[in-house]
């Protein structure tokens, strides 16, 4: 699994955020052609994203851009402009139905042809914030193989559902439950909506801690400050990657070689859902120390 830990979004029409973007640590930015640029600098937001792919992903992170929906009939002109070398990913906005993914596939796959890029190269991320969305999340999930992960949109969401946005979201609960379970279901990173309150980071990382419980493994953010405790929180806790070395170590001598199907270590009971859980928390703490390692390297 892909580590997007932090996917930091920055409008696409601002020249002074976007010089800025590289220096922030995050697995992604997302360069944005929706809703934080007006109608008006859409196509000069357009022309910026274009000429600064490159130096945005020169320290490592990936880059993504949110392209507007089908619906706004700016989805084709958003694509036209911005699927060059250096992107890595769009993000599909208000993506409501699998239709709406497998018309993106086609595109992606007629300008990679055109412009010389690798066939599948341009990945994919759906941001899902209707009820529409939500509804069909698991099947939208798996309407084309580009699809990497799925956003919560919560503050679309609820506007679509007619009820007030809260910090501690309760009204967003069934939704973000959902969500979580239809990308792990489709085999995609659920990535959690953005915290508006992003001065409060009290509040932030509960929020983070809640989200983890169930199933979310990235965070969509809206400030900067909010990119290093996203990063440390979606990373395995150096005492939980401790404990998966010695279930693995000792599960492979003990159980594995012995022909058992369970071990008892530190006083309790380990069998094989234990020993591929400790092994999934080791696999991600490699990749995450790989991506910080080609970080630092860049």
């Amino acid at each position: 699994m892909p580590v997007m830990r932090s996917v930091l979004y920055v409008p696409g029409n601002n020249p002074r955020m976007i010089a800025k973007a590289p220096t922030f640590p995050a697995d992604i930015i997302t360069l944005d052609l929706e809703d934080s640029v007006p109608p008006a600098e859409k196509e000069n937001a357009r022309n910026l994203i274009r000429e600064n792919l490159k130096a945005v992903g020169a320290n490592g992170s990936e880059v993504y851009v949110r392209i507007n929906n089908w619906e706004t009939e700016m989805t084709n002109d958003d694509l036209e402009a911005i699927v060059y070398e250096g992107l890595h990913g769009v993000t599909l906005a208000k993506c409501g139905h699998p239709d709406h993914v497998k018309r993106l596939d086609w595109k992606l796959e007629e300008l990679e042809r055109r412009r010389g890029l690798p066939i599948g190269s341009i990945k994919v991320s759906l941001l899902l914030e209707t009820a529409k969305g939500i509804i069909h999340a698991y099947e939208s999930c798996i309407a084309s193989p580009r699809v990497v992960s799925a956003i919560f949109g919560a503050v679309d969401y609820c506007k679509d559902m007619r009820v007030k946005l809260t910090s501690e979201g309760k009204e967003q609960e069934y939704a973000r439950a959902h969500m979580a379970v239809a990308a792990r279901a489709a085999g995609v990173v659920a990535i959690d909506c953005p915290f508006v309150a992003y001065q409060d980071m009290e509040a932030f990382e509960k929020s983070v801690l809640q989200g983890r419980q169930m199933g979310y493994e990235g965070r969509m953010l809206i400030h900067p400050s909010q990119v290093e405790p996203a990063n440390r929180l979606y990373s395995p806790d150096p005492a939980d990657v401790e404990w998966a070395r010695g279930v693995v170590k000792a599960f492979e001598e003990e159980a594995i070689a012995k022909g058992k199907a369970a071990i008892s270590y530190q006083g309790k009971m380990v069998d094989t859902p234990v020993y591929l859980n400790a092994k999934d928390i080791l696999s991600a703490y490699e990749e995450i120390q790989a991506k910080d390692a080609a970080r630092k390297n860049a």
